[in-house]
């Protein structure tokens, strides 16, 4: 099994709604953030029907966890009803609450759609490998071709960053939901220093998601071509946020996710 997969797979825990999150690795460093919000997600899905897919959620990061240590999920049932459901999970790392996340799930009904780019800016195979904007020690990038874009042609910082995952993926469509929002918290919160000519990875700030929101309007293929759109529209008292769309190759949009993220003078 891949490192990603494995990220991925939760076991279940010693009481019920309780599922463990393997570590990512190495001892010693920080977690990566994307971790929590697909492990939480993950968990929360082992508690619905599968006909009953995610259509948001919600996380705050509160500390930060330690890459070496599995994560203890747990899974409160907040509700059940005829065509939807919202689970609360908490994740914990030696006793301390790291994570506090909220997921809703709805089965899909009939109604108006719209969301589509009539054209998609650049070729990502045109655009050099990159990696993430920052240090990623726990992240497993053998595994994820990452390839980021900065634009300012228009006055306003707008990153776009391609991705895909490059290990064989089964083609069951919720693994490939959660190894998108895996990769939601590539350092996404970074284009809040970047619109003042910073950089995470600078180090001149502190800097750090503290919560994350996604909602998930369309399948995605994690093993194609697939891009966040990213935009910080305000940032004050030391803390920033920023919008992305999540759009797939053929011009759909397939998730929404906003980001805030402290960014403060050291």
């Amino acid at each position: 099994m891949s490192a990603l997969l494995k990220l991925l797979n939760l076991e279940s825990g010693a009481d019920a709604d309780t599922w463990i999150g393997p570590a990512s690795g190495p001892a010693g460093k920080r977690a990566y953030g994307g971790q929590f919000v697909a492990q939480s997600l993950a968990a929360a899905l082992h508690t619905v029907d599968a006909d009953r897919p995610p259509t948001n959620m919600h996380l705050q990061f509160l500390r930060g966890g330690e890459a070496g240590d599995p994560v203890e999920y747990t899974v409160g049932r907040v509700f059940d009803g005829r065509t939807a459901a919202a689970r609360r999970v908490e994740s914990r790392q030696g006793g301390r609450l790291l994570t506090t996340t909220t997921v809703s799930f709805a089965a899909e009904l009939p109604g108006p759609e719209h969301g589509h780019r009539s054209d998609m800016p650049w070729d990502p195979d045109s655009v050099r490998r990159t990696g993430p904007a920052g240090p990623a020690p726990s992240m497993p990038l053998d595994e994820l071709d990452i390839r980021i874009a900065d634009d300012m042609s228009t006055g306003e910082f707008v990153r776009r960053l391609w991705w895909r995952a490059t290990v064989p993926l089964p083609n069951d469509p919720t693994t490939h939901t959660l190894v998108a929002a895996y990769v939601t918290d590539v350092y996404m919160i970074d284009p809040a220093l970047q619109v003042h000519g910073h950089s995470m990875k600078a180090r001149s700030h502190r800097s750090g998601t503290t919560d994350s929101s996604i909602w998930f309007h369309r399948p995605v293929r994690a093993d194609e071509w697939n891009l966040l759109e990213c935009r910080s529209p305000a940032a004050a008292r030391g803390r920033g946020v920023v919008t992305a769309s999540l759009v797939r190759s053929d011009g759909v949009i397939a998730a929404t996710m906003t980001q805030e993220g402290l960014i403060a003078d050291r």
